[in-house]
């Protein structure tokens, strides 16, 4: 009867990996006493199959969550509707709640009867054994026989806390349940004071940002984390997360944030293959609407890294809500899981983002210093341009307002503050981070985070001369075209490294620095174009355009 009712309270058994072992055995290799005691191929290589039972009472139980999720969304609309057309009254309301009883009553009946299908396979009946034997003790073994199966992520085993680390429970330093350090935006009237009288004008407004915030602003910036979008493309997440533990050796685990919220993960280990680039670990950090699965990962992995992928707060096996301070309580806890369950140093860990994992990724650069490079592909330096431009300009208060104080993506300010070598790809067709069109290269929001990390980092080099040139290259839209502005301004490279080599071996490494100075207006000129073209590559491509390998390339540092 124990075992009935775990059957019927367990989480939805999605597919059973191949082993590799058992690969070995059917292409003729020498048996080993771990492939003679794996389960037969026919039950490892295809999706878990239900019994009919489970199959259509899964279906139904799936249906309703859609109707459900559906209904969510609708739900203001329906209940103006509804109060219009006066159907809110009492007398209409007590009927409604008894049909709404009775199908919670019959999904609780379909739910225990999917409960009995299970029961009768025994393919799940040794699932739930092994995951309620790994709940109970979480041994390398059990373990290792848990990561055979792809299963419903909430029912998971945290394998890695936030507070794990000895330095973080001696510590008064680190983050706290409250969530990790976050820059803060200065306020919009410095000089008003905080009275009480000025703290109730602005409360209507600020109801209103948190409002907009929580309801479509968020989805807006987050597609990925709308249910029925993952309900959609689940098909396919599965089959990239086979692809990853089944070809790659993939790696998934739990992570538990400060905050609460648990982090779905996936580790490719491959520092034991000759590659010397598997010594090194890039943490991915995905789009709005991107998930480990099918995501960025590829492109490091095809270049034989270590990889890290994760996915936002709720994200696929994620939990939360994606906000900019749950996203930093995140990457938080798995640069911690990097560190000290992983066993990289922070001097081997690269940080590769696409599109609005910048924020997260200039987050960890800033707040980790000692990390080894950051890659921005396809970023932009401040959210606020961008959601102007899909918002109409009567809103552009309202609009701001909220960015600053609920979604306040500010990667140029944080990437100034890591000290580190830089690299940022640039799509030359992009149509995300454009402002006007995506032919208007001068308005992709790249070229802003390029020029403000230059204008922090060599402040003089890149004052009012540097600024022009450097402007006039991000206009070239093509290889040629850069090329040919090179030229014309005569960089001589060697000339340019000395300089700053030479100034490198006299104050230290820390920007900003003080370089150019003493130079002509032309010096600073080619130092400003050789700088800008050492920390940004174009590649010609629309914005979800998958990352080429030859394209992920280290940054240039001296």
């Amino acid at each position: 009867m124990a075992k009935l009712l775990s059957c019927v309270l367990g989480p939805r058994l999605y597919k059973i990996y191949r082993e590799r072992d058992s690969e070995r055995a059917r292409s003729g290799a020498p048996e080993t006493p771990a492939s003679v005691t794996a389960p037969a191929p026919s039950s490892w290589d295809t999706y878990y199959q239900p019994r009919a039972l489970e199959k259509h009472a899964d279906s139904i139980l799936a249906l309703a969550s859609v109707f459900w999720s559906i209904s969510y969304y609708s739900s203001p609309f329906a209940f103006f509707y509804l109060y219009r057309k006066g159907y809110l009254s009492l007398s209409k309301v007590v009927p409604f709640s008894h049909y709404a009883g009775t199908l919670l009553l019959l999904l609780a009946g379909v739910a225990c009867l999917r409960g009995v299908g299970r029961w009768t396979n025994p393919q799940y009946r040794q699932f739930i054994t092994i995951l309620e034997a790994t709940h109970r003790n979480q041994s390398a073994e059990n373990k290792r026989q848990l990561a055979s199966y792809n299963f419903d992520f909430r029912s998971w085993p945290v394998d890695f806390h936030w507070e794990e680390p000895s330095s973080r429970k001696e510590s008064r330093g680190g983050p706290s349940r409250r969530g990790v350090a976050l820059l803060r935006p200065e306020p919009l009237h410095r000089g008003t004071a905080d009275t009480l009288l000025n703290r109730a004008k602005k409360l209507p407004c600020q109801i209103t940002s948190y409002l907009v915030a929580h309801t479509l602003g968020r989805r807006m910036l987050y597609p990925g984390s709308v249910y029925l979008l993952q309900k959609a493309l689940m098909p396919v997440l599965l089959q990239g997360q086979a692809r990853l533990v089944e070809e790659c050796d993939g790696r998934r685990a739990k992570l538990l944030a400060c905050d609460g919220n648990e982090i779905d993960t996936m580790f490719v280990d491959r520092r034991g293959t000759a590659e010397p680039q598997g010594q090194k670990l890039v943490i991915c950090c995905e789009g709005n609407a991107g998930f480990y699965e099918v995501g960025c990962v590829s492109t490091p992995l095809e270049a034989g890294y270590s990889v890290l992928g994760w996915n936002h707060p709720g994200f696929a096996g994620s939990t939360g809500v994606p906000f900019p301070q749950n996203e930093a309580n995140a990457m938080d806890v798995v640069v911690q899981f990097a560190v000290h369950r992983l066993g990289f140093q922070p001097q081997d860990i690269i940080l590769y983002a696409w599109s609005i994992g910048g924020f997260t990724a200039t987050w960890a650069a800033m707040s980790y210093p000692d990390i080894s490079a950051v890659i921005l592909d396809a970023s932009f330096d401040d959210l606020v341009p961008l959601a102007l431009k899909v918002m109409p300009d009567s809103c552009r208060g309202l609009v701001t307002r909220t960015v600053r104080q609920h979604l306040n993506l500010n990667n140029a300010e944080q990437l100034c503050r890591y000290q580190g070598p830089v690299l940022l790809i640039r799509r030359t067709k992009d149509e995300i981070i454009t402002t006007t069109a995506p032919e208007d290269i001068m308005s992709n929001r790249g070229n802003d985070l390029l020029l403000k990390l230059l204008q922090h980092r060599y402040p003089h080099v890149m004052a009012e001369e540097g600024l022009q040139v450097v402007r006039q290259w991000l206009e070239a839209s093509s290889q040629l075209e850069e090329a040919s502005i090179y030229s014309r301004w005569e960089v001589e490279e060697d000339w340019c490294l000395s300089v700053l080599r030479s100034y490198q071996a006299e104050h230290g490494p820390d920007f900003p620095w003080s370089v150019g100075e003493d130079m002509s207006a032309r010096e600073r000129q080619q130092l400003a174009l050789f700088l800008a073209q050492k920390h940004l590559h174009n590649f010609e491509a629309t914005h979800c355009t998958p990352l080429p390998v030859q394209h992920f390339q280290m940054p240039w540092h001296l």
